[in-house]
């Protein structure tokens, strides 16, 4: 099948989530014989125009001089190439910036199926206005798609409630870390399980104020690393909050999969706060990486950890896990953990996950198609 991916900054992955699920499907279907296009930002740091089988589309994308804006004139000169090529599917990943222009998608001779992502109206981070207006991007969302993707069955139940249409769930993938080595380590001047650590954006909905306040009450001083792209009005803030605690380092973005994946690895306590959307990549990337994690008790958490992880709603439950868990005694929630990367959320696993949904659609757009009359 011939197949495009839009909605990212493109790949090889140099920002984030959906970068990287772009980029890991992407060379698993090119893999599998697939056509495979990949829409990236003129600007993006690789400028080639294939990379390890995957064609790749530079689009203008102005968002360094009109801020916010320039995403959406991104995503439309994205559409707007598309429509001039014969794509069998276009794979629509997220709807913040490009369902406004759902409607120029070239839905006559191309199936659309679109990851609603989740639910990036709740973001606190967001002024009210802008949280209506993603509220309908949300709904064109559902209006300008054939087919949606739930990336967690939260999302998945969502969707059937809010818009009555019928989902087909695929989570995001890791791939199992068990090849250690404590180099990376001595980069930071850290020590095997004697530090803790979080991922994320620095943004309200991941708690990390909640997570850092609780590092800040506790007698611990282990030190605790804050990863995360901090050069935001809300990463100075939270800079400025915790600069009298040693303990805590803001040391910026690690885009390195294998140094991130051995921070995990020989972290006491990794804390995972995302409370907004479905299947947080970090999360399952956590879990592959043999993370003891401590997540924010939410419905998206709890449905991927169940009972294999320590939970925290308040600073004071972050407090009392910083001074008192000891990662050796909770072998078994890592052990359960990695068995659950390996049988269920493998990238190989969800890569074909997502060609069986694109032969599904594929083969019965062709068999409708085969029935209309001429």
């Amino acid at each position: 099948m011939k197949i495009a991916i839009i909605g990212t900054r493109g790949i090889p992955n140099h920002y984030g989530g959906f970068e990287q699920f772009a980029e890991y499907l992407a060379k698993g279907l090119v893999e599998r014989g697939h056509d495979i296009t990949v829409y990236n930002s003129h600007s993006h740091p690789y400028q080639q125009s294939e990379w390890n089988g995957v064609k790749l589309v530079h689009c203008n994308d102005p968002e360094d001089k009109w801020g916010t804006a320039g995403q959406f004139v991104y995503d439309l000169n994205c559409i707007l190439h598309a429509r001039k090529q014969t794509y069998d599917i276009i794979l629509q990943l997220g709807y913040t910036s490009s369902t406004v222009w759902g409607w120029l998608l070239p839905r006559k001779n191309c199936i659309i199926t679109t990851n609603m992502d989740g639910l990036e109206w709740k973001r606190t981070k967001y002024s009210k206005p802008v949280r209506n207006f993603l509220k309908w991007a949300e709904y064109l969302g559902t209006v300008y798609s054939d087919h949606w993707i739930a990336d967690s069955l939260g999302i998945q139940d969502y969707l059937a409630k809010k818009y009555k249409i019928p989902s087909t769930y695929i989570p995001y993938g890791a791939f199992p870390f068990e090849d250690p080595s404590t180099n990376v380590l001595n980069q930071y001047g850290l020590e095997a399980y004697g530090y803790n650590m979080l991922i994320a954006r620095l943004e309200p909905e991941n708690n990390v104020d909640t997570i850092l306040e609780g590092i800040s009450k506790s007698n611990g001083r282990a030190p605790f690393l804050v990863v995360g792209k901090h050069a935001t009005k809300y990463g100075e803030y939270l800079k400025s909050k915790y600069a009298a605690f040693e303990q805590i380092r803001f040391i910026g973005g690690i885009y390195d999969i294998n140094a991130l994946n051995n921070l995990r690895y020989y972290s006491n306590v990794y804390f995972h706060g995302h409370s907004v959307g479905g299947t947080n990549p970090s999360l399952l990337e956590a879990m592959a990486s043999q993370a003891l994690i401590c997540a924010n008790q939410n419905e998206f958490n709890a449905t991927i950890l169940e009972k294999d992880a320590l939970y925290f709603q308040n600073a004071n439950e972050v407090k009392q896990t910083i001074e008192t868990v000891k990662k050796e005694k909770y072998s078994s929630f890592v052990a359960n953990n990695l068995h659950k990367i390996k049988h269920i959320y493998e990238w190989n696993n969800i890569i074909e996950q997502y060609e069986n949904h694109f032969r599904t659609i594929y083969s019965t757009q062709h068999e409708i198609q085969s029935n209309i009359p001429s």
